[in-house]
């Protein structure tokens, strides 16, 4: 039988924060296991010459024919009790294990009988230990005969299948880290996998990156302890996944890993796996250090083959997965941000981006590939040098054509267009936008004018959203461009009869935030605690709770009214009507003036944005 699809995993999952292929067996699944009465497996025989379509040149076993192997698929698990449910205490042994894993456990117990399920089951240091040595054993045995009998894989073929089950035998360990870590850095194991992942064998190669991916997981040993120990667990556990990762990353594992992307052909099961745990280990240890994106991008060909992945037009999980590392490497990483307008990435986004304009995505799956990219792109807006390429490769008309199409990317390329409009760095966006006739379409979405079509298509989008960058364009406008350009005016005064809607909604909900900060600051001082280092999070979940949209709102509201003396007139009636004056607007600015940026200034010499609402409040407080 073939090693490839012996060993071979369900496709890949959907969903979730965090993709991950079937949970490995465990010891318990091992202690349960009954073992089925199958022959002895036959070992592949290699093929007669050292080359072909799909061994890369390499010696890569391939499968023998097995008679047999139609019986395993008799019933789920292939196992022949699959339909005696229930022993005497009631257990359950049928259907609980996945087919992939009956035959991983079968393997041991071929490979090592009682030696290896015993060292399992206890999971004790001596029994760890044991299986480190096979696999060392197992690992030096095929290297030495790799190297005697290098043109003659008759020769190492055996070696090669007991290095491929040493390496599963290692799964279940990530199920311990806090016991079996230190021992697999003590015994140099993490050099030795390291080292076979410039293996010939590239079946062995995706073997090591499994393994890795596994033992890399955030959620390693979870639920492996009892209730009362979780918290010594937690804390023993992180510190075994902190000492594993700085080991691996000791002996220059990303390096290996972005050399061995190139090795992979996709048009096989078994590496398109390979990719996808490759891309698991990128996440788990990105995570784990934030100096790591940089270190990746300036030190490695990764965003290249990122950029290059994503262009795929096939609907594939590893392209979707390509664009969420992507989306990790670039957040709050200006050099990796300024990196990807080196490559072309602006682009190459735009590229695939544009084949949303007239299609929507067919799926969730290709929905959450485009919304990654999305914000790939938003991200990167946040530096000037982004947003000047974004004009040149007119990015901003095909953002204006997106929202005129009104498909389901709509609400993402408003979105896209306020980050690309914002701050001085943002004017001659603002006047491309303008040029392009963007003002109509982004008025019908102000107003709530969007089609049944598109309110169907961003039922996963909260309309809040869309109103809150329709507000953000509107305010770069106003900052951006001459007071004499179109903004707000037309259609009577319906523009801000609905900024005032808007404002009461905000007011509402900030007045629920502000309640539930008040009761916990309470509670805080009957507690004897500090709540002076608190004002910085309390105002981030005003911000989040309609601080932030109360205060666009105003600072729309304060610009329209300074260069409209008939919207002035019209919005203090529907203040008075209120109980409100402009003196409430002005308290909302004076809080945005406190806590806008120093550094928020133009580089042409026009005026901050600081010094804007300085200048509005001014006006505001003389009406």
């Amino acid at each position: 039988m073939e090693i490839d699809k012996l060993f071979k995993v369900p496709k890949l999952p959907v969903g979730g924060n965090k993709r991950r292929m079937p949970d490995n067996p465990t010891p318990e699944m091992l202690k349960r296991m009954r073992m089925g009465e199958e022959g002895p497996r036959d070992i592949p025989s290699p093929p007669t010459n050292g080359s072909g379509p799909n061994n890369k040149g390499k010696s890569r076993a391939v499968e023998d024919e097995d008679e047999g192997a139609d019986l395993m698929d008799f019933a789920p698990g292939g196992d022949a009790d699959y339909f005696e449910e229930d022993d005497e205490e009631g257990r359950f042994y049928g259907g609980g294990l996945t087919k992939e894993q009956k035959d991983i456990l079968n393997i041991f117990d071929k490979a090592g009988g009682d030696d290896v399920r015993e060292d399992l089951d206890e999971m004790t240091s001596s029994g760890v230990r044991r299986l480190l040595t096979r696999f060392e054993r197992a690992a030096n045995k095929n290297q030495d005969q790799r190297s005697k009998y290098p043109d003659d894989p008759t020769k190492f073929i055996d070696s090669e299948a007991d290095l491929d089950l040493a390496l599963k035998a290692l799964l279940p360990l990530a199920q311990s880290p806090a016991l079996a870590y230190s021992e697999v850095i003590k015994s140099g194991t993490i050099e030795r996998l390291v080292g076979l992942l410039s293996h010939e064998n590239m079946d062995i190669v995706i073997d090591v990156v499994e393994v890795i991916n596994e033992f890399t997981d955030e959620d390693v040993g979870n639920g492996a302890g009892d209730e009362e120990d979780e918290d010594d667990e937690e804390g023993s556990r992180e510190d075994a996944l902190k000492q594993l990762m700085e080991s691996l990353l000791a002996n220059s594992l990303l390096e290996l890993l972005v050399d061995n992307l190139s090795r992979f052909n996709e048009q096989e099961e078994a590496d398109r796996q390979g990719i996808f745990h490759v891309l698991g280990i990128f996440e788990n240890m990105l995570g784990f250090n934030t100096e790591l994106p940089t270190q990746l991008v300036s030190k490695t060909k990764l965003l290249p083959w990122l950029l290059t992945r994503i262009e795929s037009p096939k609907r594939e999980e590893n392209r979707g997965y390509a664009a969420e590392i992507l989306s990790i490497l670039l957040q709050n990483n200006r050099t990796n941000r300024l990196e990807l307008g080196k490559k072309d990435g602006v682009e190459t986004l735009l590229k695939v981006l544009s084949r949303y304009r007239k299609k929507d995505p067919v799926d969730a799956d290709e929905t959450e590939f485009m919304e990654n990219l999305f914000d790939v792109l938003c991200s990167a807006l946040a530096e000037p040098e982004i947003k000047q390429q974004l004009l040149d490769s007119e990015g901003v008309d095909l953002m204006v054509l997106i929202m005129k199409d009104k498909m389901q990317a709509r609400s993402r390329a408003i979105k896209v267009l306020d980050y690309a409009m914002s701050g001085p760095a943002g004017t001659a966006a603002c006047e491309t936008f303008v040029e392009a006739l963007g003002l109509k379409n982004l008025f019908s979405t102000f107003m709530g004018k969007a089609s049944k079509k598109q309110q169907k298509a961003n039922l996963g989008h909260a309309a809040s959203e869309d109103t809150a960058h329709t507000l953000g364009i509107v305010s770069s406008l106003l900052s951006n461009l001459a007071s004499d350009s179109p903004a707000l005016r037309g259609n009577g005064y319906e523009k801000p009869e609905k900024l005032l809607e808007i404002r009461d909604s905000a007011q509402a909900r900030l007045k629920v935030t502000e309640k539930g900060i008040e009761d916990e600051k309470k509670q805080m001082e009957q507690d004897g605690e500090d709540v002076a280092d608190m004002a910085d999070v309390w105002y981030i979940r005003r911000l989040d709770g309609g601080l932030f949209t109360l205060q666009t709102v105003d600072y729309i509201l304060a610009w329209i009214t300074m260069e409209d003396d008939g919207i002035r007139a019209h919005i203090q009636k529907l203040l008075d009507r209120k109980n409100q004056t402009f003196k409430d607007i002005v308290k909302t600015l004076r809080i945005y003036y406190d806590n806008v940026d120093d550094d928020n200034a133009s580089v042409d010499g026009s005026l901050s944005q600081r010094d804007i609402l300085q200048n509005l409040i001014a006006f505001l407080d003389a009406c």
